[in-house]
């Protein structure tokens, strides 16, 4: 088969990988979203703190980090199909022995190792890699973005069926439906499976050969992708905060869980059009400058919301924005890292990227449970939370968005 045939076959079967990656990360990530709606009877029924709970979403984030560039690099080398299988497997596992825990210990092992280990196969490294061989470079943006937006209509979707579970089964029998749920991305992966080829639509064929080793150090000498991991770390934290506490924060003040569950999937419903949107701007304008408007638009609206009075349409409103504003990090970050050191290890380099939001992660889980067990509020959090949306869109100025070195010198 010459180069012009591959590349159509390529692209007949591009509609196939974006629809099937979607809907891996439409179920993974928005079951994922729900687990916060578990956290006020969980925390009674097992007799533990908010901090205790906290603590098992960080070490999920947090795993869900670490694992990044060895899952990533297994699906570079593997391909992506089989990371989701397995991750699937173990994803359906933690959420029922989560199900089944009597206590903190089994509550960090399942909902925490388990499903953290998990979500680094079945959610965005693995699969925007499948996509971004199969995509040319100039569609790769808005390719990207229609994936994300899966995480958010996901958000959307099964947030709420995941408080319809609670409120009709309980919070034991409402995982398990969950893990039912998951195990149909057992199907799915089939669409995103196939060992990564040399070639392809999305520019690998053209880019100088290279090591996976040699890619690893080639990025770690620059500068920028430094710069990419310390703004993905603010990222990590904003979105680990909001989604693990939010609900707690609005019940608290007194509006309830319903209008916690509201507000999560309005988040998520934002944000499908958030990453659409600012996956296609991406392939036209500046990738960085988005970002630093979009870090510093996040502390807008948190002041915003901090000083106005606290009410169920300011609490949705707030929710709305942050939606807008939810993953559209992603295939910006994702997006300017292929573009500054080409896609052939994109699921490994943006694995190591990932890697620091889930660091984020892990911090805006469970240093918020920890103050709000100390202090007895959320208001050191919030304040934290301003002051790294205005870093964070600082750090996004200097990055060079220029291919790399080799890649100049091949295409030249």
């Amino acid at each position: 088969m010459n180069g012009t045939a591959t590349v159509r076959s390529i692209m007949k079967r591009a509609p196939i990988v974006i629809a099937a990656a979607a809907l891996i990360v439409t179920i993974a990530m928005g079951v994922r979203q729900a687990f916060g709606l578990f956290l006020p009877d969980m925390s009674t029924e097992l007799n533990i703190g908010r901090s205790s709970f906290g603590l098992a979403l960080a070490l999920q984030n947090l795993l869900f980090g670490l694992a990044q560039p060895v899952v990533g690099a297994l699906g570079d080398r593997c391909g992506a199909g089989r990371v989701v299988v397995v991750g699937t497997i173990v994803y359906a596992a933690g959420l029922v022995g989560a199900a089944f825990a009597g206590g903190a210990l089994g509550l960090h092992l399942s909902f925490g190792v388990m499903v953290g280990l998990a979500l680094s196969g079945t959610t965005f490294v693995v699969v925007l890699g499948a996509v971004g061989r199969v995509v040319p470079a100039e569609k790769r943006g808005m390719a990207f973005g229609i994936v994300t937006a899966g995480g958010s209509l996901g958000q959307f979707l099964l947030v709420p069926v995941g408080q319809m579970f609670i409120a009709g089964l309980g919070w034991r029998m409402a995982l398990i439906a969950l893990a039912g749920i998951v195990a149909v991305m057992v199907v799915l992966a089939i669409g995103v499976a196939g060992r990564p080829r040399a070639g392809g639509a999305g520019g690998a064929n053209m880019e100088p050969p290279q090591s996976l080793g040699a890619a690893v150090r080639e990025a770690s000498g620059n500068r920028g992708f430094w710069l990419l991991n310390a703004g993905f770390f603010v990222c990590g934290f904003h979105v680990a905060f909001v989604a693990t506490h939010f609900p707690a924060y609005l019940a608290d003040k007194g509006l309830g869980l319903a209008i916690g569950a509201s507000a999560l999937a309005l988040i998520g419903l934002f944000n499908i059009f958030g990453s659409y949107l600012f996956g296609v701007a991406g392939d036209r304008w500046s990738r960085k400058m988005l970002l630093a408007g979009l870090y510093a638009a996040r502390g807008v609206g948190m002041i915003l919301f901090l000083v106005l009075p606290l009410t169920p349409f300011t609490a949705l409103a707030f929710a709305s924005m942050m939606g807008l504003l939810w993953l559209g990090t992603v295939p910006l970050t994702s997006g300017l890292v292929g573009q500054v050191f080409g896609i052939r290890y994109l699921s490994t380099l943006y694995g190591i990227v990932f890697l620091s939001h889930q660091v984020g992660s892990f911090f805006g889980a469970w240093s918020a449970g920890f103050m709000f067990d100390l202090a007895g509020s959320y208001d050191s959090v919030w304040i934290a939370s301003v002051l790294l949306a205005f870093a964070a869109a600082a750090l996004h100025l200097p990055i060079s968005e220029r291919p790399v070195e080799r890649l100049r010198t091949a295409a030249a």
